[in-house]
């Protein structure tokens, strides 16, 4: 993120029009880069670093080696007639991205001003209007861009434009009360209550992220928590019961959105050179799913499966 005169911007991999998953309404949903968790499931790997990342199709690819040709770094290298990139090397500059003709290489975050990402934004106001939908910001973990995202709720709430925040919860207090301040409704991921499960599944302890459930409750903030549901990592029934009672203690939560696994998105790890960690877990059943929305309604009386 950076500050130049009165510009303040920051890092966007995505901006989503028409989103009707993110909030009310139909919404347009910004997606800022960096997030401080790693979710053994992220269906986002592209939203983990702050940094701009390369992005291969390999089955576009004509190999012409153009790439090859423009990449300063030599980090493109000719193997067997495929043309690999040596991670290592690459500096995720764009120049081969221009060069290649085909789209296989694609350069994803991109800095953007507030400027800039309200100009799309304000597109498609008459559909917030219509549907009482608004702009929801995203990621990664959007409060990583504190700043750039106070600016951009500030400048929603001078076009008058709903706002939400969707967020994993892990950053520091006042981080999160300079967002909140600004911000009509969070969607809340909570992902286990326990906190060594917390910390295998997310790499991070979850007293923070449970912390600032509480902080928002205080704050009176509207909250729709949405709990992911990965079989075999974090469904085990005590999980759901110890969620249960801790939704019932804040009084802020409008609704609970349960969110079955699925493996879209597993094929992004191959085109960012990744490796993803639970390639045999199977999307949990509609009956399961099911018996934990059952199971959770006896502490809440509005929980969804989806949204």
């Amino acid at each position: 993120m950076t500050n130049s005169g009165e510009e303040l911007s920051g890092t966007v991999f995505n901006i989503m029009r028409f989103s009707v998953h993110d909030g009310p309404g139909i919404r347009s949903t910004v997606f800022l880069k960096g997030c401080p968790l790693k979710c053994s499931w992220c269906h986002n790997p592209e939203a983990l670093s702050m940094s701009p990342e390369l992005f291969l199709r390999p089955e576009r690819c004509l190999r012409c080696g153009d790439c090859a040709s423009a990449c300063p770094q030599r980090a493109i290298l000719e193997r067997n007639g495929e043309f690999v990139t040596r991670s290592e090397a690459c500096i995720a500059c764009g120049t081969c991205v221009d060069a290649c003709a085909a789209g296989a290489r694609e350069l994803i975050g991109k800095t953007m001003t507030i400027a800039e990402v309200m100009e799309v934004v304000l597109k498609d106001v008459p559909f917030y209007e219509q549907s009482g939908g608004g702009v929801t910001f995203s990621g990664g973990e959007p409060l990583m861009q504190s700043r750039f995202l106070v600016g951009l709720l500030q400048a929603c709430a001078a076009e008058k434009l709903h706002r939400v925040v969707d967020t994993a919860g892990f950053a520091s207090p006042a981080v999160l009360q300079a967002v909140a301040e600004h911000t009509d409704l969070f969607l809340y991921d909570l992902k286990s209550m326990d906190d060594e499960v917390h910390r295998r599944i997310t790499g991070v302890p979850v007293a923070l992220v449970l912390g600032n459930l509480e902080r928002l409750a205080s704050w009176g903030k509207k909250v729709i928590i949405r709990i992911p549901v990965v079989p075999g990592v974090n469904d085990a029934d005590s999980h759901f019961d110890a969620a249960g009672r801790f939704i019932v203690s804040l009084g802020n939560v409008v609704q609970v959105n349960l969110l079955p696994y699925h493996s879209l998105g597993t094929e992004k790890y191959d085109r960012l050179g990744l490796q993803y960690s639970l390639p045999t877990v199977q999307e949990p059943s509609p009956d399961h799913m099911t018996a934990i929305a059952e199971r959770l309604s006896r502490y809440h009386p509005a929980i969804s499966i989806g949204g």
